[in-house]
């Protein structure tokens, strides 16, 4: 029975890519995050759960930094058609993980990462802010509504220190706009 329900549920996921039905959550930018896990936490009948996903970002601006996000993903039959409007409860944790360099110039706020979250009126962003008095870079990640705007959100600092032999870590401050 258990094998029969998972074959159905696949058939169906089958038939709506088949048909060309996207997922909301798509990434904006075409080489997009990577996923590094996907838990289920609601069991749906015949259509796909919902999850709770992990996925990990570079900054574009900043080398030496990564972000990991956290963001639900709606199952059922809305969630499977790509029509479900997710919620705003997403997680994030910036770390240094290299030598810290900056590849130009940066605005306080200027988008790091930014998807859709439904249809046409909900987006999440992910921004970057710096610190100037600590050397720290701030990362805050919030979903913004067309209509309410989105009070929900979640931060995450980097301060900037030496990696490896050197001595010396870049500021911040000097990178902003």
């Amino acid at each position: 029975m258990i094998a029969r329900l998972k074959f159905a549920r696949a058939a169906f996921a089958g038939i709506a890519l088949a048909l060309g039905v996207g997922c909301a959550t798509a990434p904006a930018f075409a080489d997009g995050p990577d996923l590094i896990l996907r838990k289920s936490t609601v069991w749906k009948f015949l259509t796909p759960d919902d999850k709770l996903a992990v996925y990990g970002i570079d900054d574009p601006v900043v080398n030496g930094v990564a972000c990991h996000y956290t963001v639900p993903e709606k199952g059922g039959v809305k969630g499977m058609l790509g029509v479900a409007e997710e919620v705003s409860d997403i997680s994030i944790a910036c770390r240094q993980v290299g030598p810290i360099s900056f590849t130009g110039k940066f605005e306080q706020g200027d988008v790091v990462y930014r998807e859709s979250r439904s249809l046409i009126f909900k987006k999440m962003q992910i921004v970057r802010g710096c610190d100037v008095k600590r050397n720290v870079l701030v990362y805050l990640v919030y979903t913004d509504k067309l209509i309410e705007g989105s009070p929900k959100n979640s931060t995450s600092s980097v301060p900037i220190m030496p990696w490896g032999a050197t001595t010396d870590a870049p500021k911040c401050g000097d990178y902003v706009r």
